[in-house]
């Protein structure tokens, strides 16, 4: 019984053990027969679980314009974080960089300019020369660089996206789709905060006050809670924004692709972002009660180790939902040594009513070792002359 309850257990374990941050509640995304958008595509999901809220042709492929520049962006926050390149680098800028067209800087073959100075560059004015210029101290060459953007997006599910540079101007094959758009900002905005210390910025300048920059996301000024992300346009794209806003705990973001307009493409943005906040909230994750904070360990140098309650951060809810959470706790009454600090030990269901919504596991918060043959001899020993010590006394 004991074997088949922590293979249980074990199951749990493989299907928990890259659990998110959040988790959330089944939801039908609403649609554009729900509510339609002046644009091709778009997409609204919660950042923290990724859960779909609402979809518009969001796995037709698409030019995306400049919000290729987030996948650039990830490449190159991953480059600074893993000691690979730093903020204060100087970063060269080619011939190939200086061509590109579209939104610029107006960089200069043979000029440098800090890397701090160049994700302004990119974030606020959406500069194409200055996403070129980094792809290519990140990669060593723009083409390299590409081929680093592909392999991120196929790792990440990116199923239906291809690049062919690193600023979004139109060329062939260069396709993704709001989805896709969605995972890839997400995954910026989740494991690289500080992007929005750069896309929330209204205005800047470099080259000590000789260039001005204005941020060309003007939700930044419109829309309350906006941390982000990224707009875009092109003749073959359209307008473009991937918008990403929190209030209240609950992170949203909002892709629209294919807008007329610079102000249709804002307006369906805060349109989405407005239905996730009218519509939706982040809860607490309840905990069991019960919630034994330790478990028994057979055959193990100690007899119980303690545990860990991996809740979630939030669970996506509909509006007031949350009051009617509960939390069901599925324990194994012993764990056999050795037992792995991690190692799963049960799973607690959180239910709203009868629905099970999400599932977390509970997992050993430290090592406990087998007992050996040196450690029962050992253990036998100090038994045996801490019994002939007593017998000494009490004569």
């Amino acid at each position: 019984m004991m074997k088949k309850l922590l293979a249980g257990v074990l199951c749990w374990g493989l299907l928990f053990a890259a659990a998110p941050a959040a988790r959330a509640l089944t939801v039908e995304p609403a649609s554009d027969r729900t509510f339609d958008l002046p644009c091709q595509a778009a997409i609204l999901i919660d950042e923290d679980s990724g859960t779909v809220l609402y979809e518009k042709n969001a796995d037709e492929q698409r030019p995306v314009a400049s919000i290729t520049k987030v996948m650039t962006l990830l490449l190159t926050f991953e480059a600074m974080e893993e000691g690979r390149i730093r903020a204060d680098d100087l970063v060269p800028v080619s011939e190939h960089a200086y061509h590109m067209g579209g939104s610029q800087i107006w960089l200069e073959p043979g000029e440098q300019m800090t890397l701090d100075d160049m994700l302004k560059a990119i974030c606020i004015a959406s500069a194409n020369d200055a996403a070129v210029a980094v792809a290519e101290y990140v990669g060593g060459s723009e083409p390299v660089f590409v081929s680093m953007m592909n392999e991120t997006a196929a790792a990440l599910g990116m199923t239906n996206t291809h690049f062919e540079n690193a600023c979004g101007l139109d060329a062939e094959g260069h396709l993704s789709t709001a989805r896709d758009v969605a995972v890839m900002s997400r995954e910026v905005l989740l494991n690289h905060p500080q992007v929005k210390e750069y896309c929330t910025v209204w205005q800047d300048s470099l080259r000590g006050g000789e260039t001005q920059l204005v941020n060309t996301n003007k939700m930044l000024k419109s829309y309350t809670g906006i941390t982000g992300l990224k707009t875009g346009t092109t003749g073959k794209a359209g307008v473009c924004i991937s918008a990403s806003a929190e209030r209240d705990g609950l992170r949203l973001i909002a892709v629209v692709l294919g807008s007329a307009s610079g102000q249709d493409r804002f307006d369906a943005a805060a349109a989405l972002l407005d239905y996730g906040f009218a519509n939706y909230e982040n809860a607490a994750a309840p905990l069991p009660d019960p919630a034994p904070q330790t478990v028994a360990v057979k055959n193990g140098v100690e007899n119980e180790v303690g545990l860990r309650y991996t809740a979630p951060q939030a669970i996506l809810q509909p509006k007031g939902g949350a009051a009617g959470l509960t939390a069901e706790l599925h324990l194994a009454q012993e764990l056999t040594a050795p037992v792995a600090e991690g190692a799963q030990a049960g799973t607690v269901v959180i239910r709203r009513g009868e629905e099970e919504i999400a599932a977390y596991p509970v997992v050993a918060d430290g090592d406990v070792e087998a007992r050996s043959f040196a450690f029962c001899f050992r253990r036998l020993a100090g038994a045996l002359l801490l019994n002939d010590k007593n017998f000494v006394q009490n004569e």
